[in-house]
């Protein structure tokens, strides 16, 4: 650890090294290590014209100490890491947060480096004063966050806007995950269902006969009406005619909600409450978007084998997902069960009024066909 390794570390010579070059390479070896580099690095930045400042290096010192020490927090490395003056934000008060480094996309990774550029501009400028931050000073400190948050928020000369196209290439990555998890975990349900005895459609007579009664629950008011239409995007397109249609369709839904609630005149002062209790609405709703693919594939076709007259309550389904074969995963603590467990209670209730399992929470033969043709539906790319 000399200011060669520094140098190679930031790939810039001893005498244009900035406070964060420095820092970032001190982090990137052992603490005991650092901490005994330091008087050589210090002596040799200052034979090189660039002495960087006592501030820096006592604020250096105390880091490394700590971290040494075991007593350091991430935070306090990290707080330690942006008071160098170029360093990022990991998280600015408007809540905007960086990917980590080594996640970073293209887009990110250059919006990354041109911020670190405009900091090391306004250092030079004096608009930023490091040795205040060094010295924990507020005011400092929040002029190094708002000078920040109005970089992010101002256009590039090309049309871009730093936030919002980092939160749109995540928001893109996000997506493209999403979709190739979703993809493995159809064809995984096509070929563990096509090694199954065909299930046989309920008679047309059945089919109608919940259709009518899903007719009727869906012009009500309220739950568990209201989660229904959203789950299946009903709220903003007519229904389907075809009673088997509507059936499969809301029945997916519930694996793969479409569209959230409609927003309410007060959402925002609700929203502003953060003591407020979740409407039963909302839970249910957050409980199915909480539900991996994994784990409705191992549900679904543990019931598909089980066949019709099988306990369905979210205790037996979490047990099911636990012992799946079909799925490979640790084994579930008795607080990963209760999870599971609480995810499937706002499921079960919302099966029982599309005739899936019958009051007792058991699966009825409507439930042994459809469950697993609307899994299908709601992975299925639409076209």
């Amino acid at each position: 650890m000399d200011v060669d390794f520094v140098c190679a570390f930031a790939d810039r010579p001893p005498g244009r090294l900035t406070r964060r070059d420095v820092a970032r390479a001190l982090l990137a070896v052992p603490s005991g290590v650092a901490l005994v580099a330091l008087p050589d690095l210090r002596r040799a930045l200052l034979a090189a014209g660039n002495p960087l400042s006592r501030a820096f290096w006592d604020s250096a010192k105390a880091t490394l100490g700590s971290i040494e020490a075991g007593v350091a927090t991430v935070g306090d490395v990290q707080r330690w890491l942006e008071s160098t003056g170029t360093e990022p934000i990991l998280m600015t008060p408007g809540y905007f947060v960086w990917p980590e480094e080594d996640e970073r996309g293209p887009v990110a990774a250059e919006m990354h480096r041109r911020l670190v550029a405009h900091l090391e501009e306004r250092v030079a400028a004096g608009a930023i004063d490091p040795d205040a931050l060094a010295g924990g000073d507020p005011e400092a400190r929040a002029a190094y966050e708002a000078l920040q948050e109005r970089w992010l928020a101002t256009p590039l000369p090309d049309g871009r806007t730093p936030e919002q196209a980092v939160n749109d290439e995540q928001d893109e990555e996000l997506f493209a995950a999403w979709d190739e998890e979703e993809a493995f975990a159809l064809a995984e349900l096509r070929r563990i269902l096509g090694d199954l005895p065909r299930r046989p459609e309920p008679p047309a007579a059945e089919l109608d006969a919940a259709g009518a009664r899903l007719r009727e629950l869906l012009a009500e008011p309220g739950y568990p009406a209201n989660v229904l239409r959203a789950c299946a995007g009903l709220d903003d397109r007519p229904m389907p005619r075809d009673d088997r249609e509507l059936w499969l369709t809301v029945a997916a839904g519930v694996a793969g909600p479409i569209a959230d609630l409609p927003e309410s005149g007060d959402e925002l002062v609700e929203f502003a409450d953060l003591e407020r209790r979740l409407s039963e609405e909302d839970l249910t709703l957050a409980n199915l978007c909480a539900i991996q693919h994994a784990d409705w594939l191992a549900a679904v076709t543990a019931l598909a084998r089980l066949g019709p007259g099988v306990l369905a309550s979210p205790e037996r389904i979490a047990r099911l997902i636990a012992e799946s074969e079909d799925i490979e995963s640790e084994e579930q603590d008795e607080e990963e069960l209760e999870a599971t467990e609480g995810f499937f209670a706002s499921v079960v209730p919302l099966w029982a009024c599309l005739g899936i399992v019958d009051a007792g929470g058991v699966l009825t033969p409507l439930g042994w066909w459809g469950l697993p043709e609307a899994l299908e539906r709601a992975w299925t790319p639409a076209e």
